[in-house]
């Protein structure tokens, strides 16, 4: 077993500050019960004092309970008033714990004799419920306390009862304290800039750098007071692109606003007063807020109507006066019938045709998500995947494509029609798993192609970001060498499981929609001419046709002849909010409008039913609005309920004897590491995001890979008998040897801990058996711990098309003909079934065994032959080797479907 490293004992400034509070309330709790009012030296005193000490340079970047609140707290500690010290300890706890001083006017700063009735107050805020969101605006301005209480004051005097946001103020006096604060408080929905602003921070950051990472050093000093502001909210953009972002001047307001438009959602005068700064704040995040069919469809189901069309399910008609079927009402909800139509008028829209309120929600979709143009899809990203081949790719149109991606891709292609070339991705064979396509395969098969003369004919690039097992590629780096090989070239990239990743701020600049507009930007820029230029004059010193010498270097494309033609599908249901089925495609296309855009309608039109679940689009509206407002904290607090798994699962005595989680040096080859961290958030944030920015590829640490085999189980039998059917734990992906969990933003630390205490019953279950074995079970243990912990027989790569299905042109290149092959299949005399060991003694025989149908083996999950493709010794050994009962496309009572050598001289 590998030595792991001694983890950062919080990977969240969150956790820490939730468990610190939490601390602090038993450690005051015990100063009073100890009647400890005048010991500052007890060891409990001490414990108080550092946590104190810890959650200083923090507590600033939150409103509650605020710099000022936290002192006063502290003074009642220093005065020795312990009792007092502690009410209010708990109050403020409480609050946070609860939540309560989101919407409660009752916690208002209590002076120190409050104390007691600030834990009154808190407790009973707990009763009431909350009637309004609530969040945080960050003011970026070196005001002293009395400013700051004025302006906090001042924007309170504005509230409204009919608000429909609360919000408060949290002022930080310069732009690194700006900087941190924005990655720190996930509560901000906005930021207020104003003239008078420091460079540094007054603070010590060295207990924040852990958590915040390293951000770029700005030097400040010879700019202007406007350029500083403009500098600050492109830093606050690259963090947080959610964020209104306001600035408020006493000069050249209106030529600001000409200038500076670009960053700010609005410019204000700061002599003119807040009111406009107080509505522009409720404004703002009301935008976001909005979803237009939720809205509309919630309107809709509460109007009488009467229904002379389809659906007798139609506001619950159908259920409500039947005599049988009234628990559909007591389990679903009066409310989910009630918004059941057919219905495209009346305040509705159509899917197919939006121009109302399915129109804006998927605009606010595409701002929210970054893209172009985002459309909503209701049958899943399987259907999404093929809408965008078959929009862009035309019969013989040749498509790269790694070839252990998800099925959908194989079926989409062979549909369109395309000449598919299958690229192999690195193997683990450990582990049983494959992870992504090196960039020097995709080049080399690209440049192969030009060699060939059919670079004409290349369309598109079809990846899988992130990966089922979390390997996630350098999105921007790969389109960039590729299209300076194929300037006009279409990306696909399938981000099924990667929706969630547009919200944080380290994963973001491997998404495919914030990758394509950074190359755009990239393209236009005058620095990025000039480097190119000098690439060329370095170029036109390769000897013509010396591919390996592209091959080993990074390659730039011509920005006058780069095309941004980016796609990516994005299953919303499997890692945000939606109803099962709800997807998104979103589209980065500088040629959409010319040349896809009326196909892409035709493809959407084949495959999009005419009765879309209103439900699925609603639930795809509300999620984005989750996404737009609260996808930061989300998506953070995700991370961490992994990283606490990883750190339990590893450091539990018993449980790090059966099984272990695999690291980014487990999954990732060193080669593709130049950052060369083996754990990169556990090294610290910092480092973190100097591996996600340089590596090729990188591990979404959401994705907790436990390795088992010492356990004797194989994984399909673990996720199962142990997991499912017995703990009621849900798990999808395994392989032979391994199980993945997955955090999501519905992950609780609760869930984390029940899946803990899950792993130890299993591990002590594992003991007692092991205690009780004869020699005989003991021997027969050992053999399958052996077989699963030794390595497997290897991975087959793709051993190429059957000459009939290729273009036969000269030179050959490896494309072949999927929808031929799989059609030929349709005449049940063009095929014949073989046993494995007669394909094994023909293929030995050196004869060519075609297949005519997919087989994919569950796990891994991906096709291991696909029509048309010719059986090889690699691909029959790892057939054998496969223990699943599980193989889609081989009969055990006939075998293999193969096509007869007739068919193929036909073919």
């Amino acid at each position: 077993m590998p030595v792991r490293k001694k983890p950062l004992a919080y990977n969240s400034l969150w956790q820490f500050r939730n468990d610190s509070w939490s601390r602090l309330e038993e450690a005051s709790t015990q100063l009073v019960l100890a009647g400890n009012r005048r010991r500052p030296t007890d060891p409990t005193a001490e414990t108080v004092s550092g946590l104190l000490d810890g959650l200083a340079p923090i507590e600033r970047f939150w409103a509650f309970p605020g710099g000022q609140r936290f002192q006063k707290m502290r003074r009642l500690f220093t005065a020795g008033t312990y009792d007092r010290f502690a009410a209010m300890v708990s109050g403020i706890n409480r609050a946070l714990v609860t939540e309560t001083y989101r919407d409660s006017q009752s916690l208002d700063t209590p002076d120190e004799d409050g104390a007691y009735q600030y834990a009154a107050a808190a407790a009973a805020a707990e009763q009431a419920p909350p009637t309004r969101p609530y969040f945080e605006v960050l003011v970026v301005e070196d005001l002293s306390e009395a400013q700051e209480r004025s302006l906090r004051e001042e924007l309170r005097h504005w509230r409204r009862p009919d608000d429909p946001f609360v919000y408060e103020i949290v002022v930080v006096p310069s732009f690194e304290d700006a900087v941190m604060g924005v990655r720190i408080n996930y509560w901000l929905q906005a930021c207020v800039v104003r003239r008078h602003i420091a460079h540094r921070s007054r603070h010590d950051a060295a207990t924040l750098a852990p958590f915040v990472g390293g951000f770029r050093f700005y030097d400040l000093m010879d700019h202007s007071p406007d350029e500083r502001a403009q500098i600050l909210a492109r830093a606050l953009a690259r963090v947080r692109p959610e964020l209104d972002l306001y600035l408020m001047t006493e000069i050249s307001v209106e030529d600001l606003a000409g200038r500076l438009s670009h960053h700010f959602r609005r410019v204000f005068h700061a002599r003119e007063g807040s009111l406009d700064l107080h509505l522009s704040l409720l404004g703002g995040v009301a935008e976001r807020y909005r979803a237009p069919f939720f809205s509309a469809l919630r309107s809709y189901s509460h109007r009488p109507t009467g229904v002379f069309h389809a659906l007798p399910i139609s506001h619950g008609k159908s259920i409500l006066n039947s005599h049988w079927i009234r628990d559909m009402i007591d389990f679903y909800g009066l409310e989910t019938f009630l918004a059941e139509t057919s219905a495209t008028c009346g305040g509705l829209d159509s899917l197919l045709e939006p121009t109302g309120p399915l129109r804006e929600a998927q605009q606010l979709a595409a701002l929210t998500f970054g893209s172009r143009q985002t459309f909503f899809v209701t049958n899943g990203t399987s259907t999404a995947n093929k809408i965008v081949v078959q929009a862009l790719v035309q019969p013989g149109d040749i498509v790269l494509v790694d070839r252990n991606c998800h099925q959908s891709h194989h079926y989409g292609l062979m549909l369109g029609g395309a000449m598919v070339t299958y690229l192999d991705a690195y193997r683990l064979n450990p582990y049983s798993m494959y992870g992504g396509v090196p960039l020097r395969e995709i080049k080399a098969r690209l440049l192969a192609l030009r060699r060939a003369g059919k670079l004409d004919r290349v369309k598109m690039l079809l990846l899988t970001n992130c990966t089922f097992d979390g390997i996630v590629y350098n999105v921007e780096r790969v389109m960039q060498e590729c299209l300076a090989i194929k300037p006009d070239l279409v990306f696909l990239w399938d981000e099924a499981w990667f929706a969630f990743a547009r919200l944080h701020p380290v994963y973001r600049p491997r998404t495919a929609m914030r990758a394509a507009r950074t190359l755009r930007e990239l393209l236009h820029e005058p620095e990025y001419r000039a480097r190119y230029e000098k690439f060329a004059e370095e170029l036109a010193a390769v000897t013509p046709g010396d591919d390996e010498a592209l091959l080993d270097r990074q390659l730039l494309p011509d920005p006058d002849c780069a095309r941004v033609r980016v796609y990516a599908t994005q299953s919303t249901h499997k890692t945000l909010t939606s109803l099962r089925q709800g997807s998104m495609i979103h589209v980065f296309d500088q040629d959409f409008s010319q040349k896809a855009k009326e196909t892409f309608h035709e493809a959407y039109m084949t495959h999009t039913s005419t009765s879309p679940n209103y439900q699925i689009l609603a639930s795809l509206d509300l999620g984005r609005r989750q996404a737009a407002l609260e996808g930061f904290e989300l998506v953070q607090k995700q991370i961490e309920n992994a990283m606490r798994l990883r750190e339990a699962v590893d450091n539990h005595p018993l449980l790090s004897k059966y099984m272990h989680c695999l690291t980014t040096a487990d999954l990732i080859p060193a080669e593709y590491r130049p950052a060369g961290f083996d754990q990169p958030l556990l090294a610290g944030m910092s480092n973190m995001m100097k591996a996600w920015g340089m590596d090729e590829f990188v591990l979404d640490p959401s994705r907790v890979t436990i390795f088992i085999g010492a356990t004797g189980i194989e994984g399909d039998t673990f996720k199962r008998t142990h997991l499912m059917d017995r703990h009621g734990v849900q798990i999808n992906k395994t392989s032979r040897n391994t199980v993945l969990f997955m955090t999501t933003i519905g992950t609780t630390r609760s869930s984390v801990a029940y899946l803990i205490e899950v792993l130890v019953a299993i591990a002590r279950e594992l003991d007692a058996q092991h205690a009780d074995m004869s020699p005989a079970e003991h021997s027969a243990h050992q053999d399958a711990v052996r077989r699963l912990t030794a390595p497997s027989t290897p991975l087959p790569d793709f051993s190429g098309f059957h000459p009939s299905f290729t273009d036969g042109h000269e030179p050959l290149t490896p494309e072949g003909d999927v929808r031929r092959a799989f059609y030929l299949a349709y005449d049940d005399s063009n095929c014949e079934y073989l046993m494995p060991d007669e394909v094994q003694r023909r293929v030995e025989a050196d004869e060519q065994v075609v297949s005519a149908t997919f087989v994919t083996p569950y796990p891994p999950g991906f096709p291991v032959l696909v029509p048309g493709q010719l059986f090889s010794l690699q691909i029959l050994a790892f057939m054998a080797s496969l223990d699943t009962p599980e193989v889609h496309g081989f009969r055990p009572d006939l075998g293999y479907r193969v096509y007869i050598d007739k068919a193929l001289e036909n073919g």
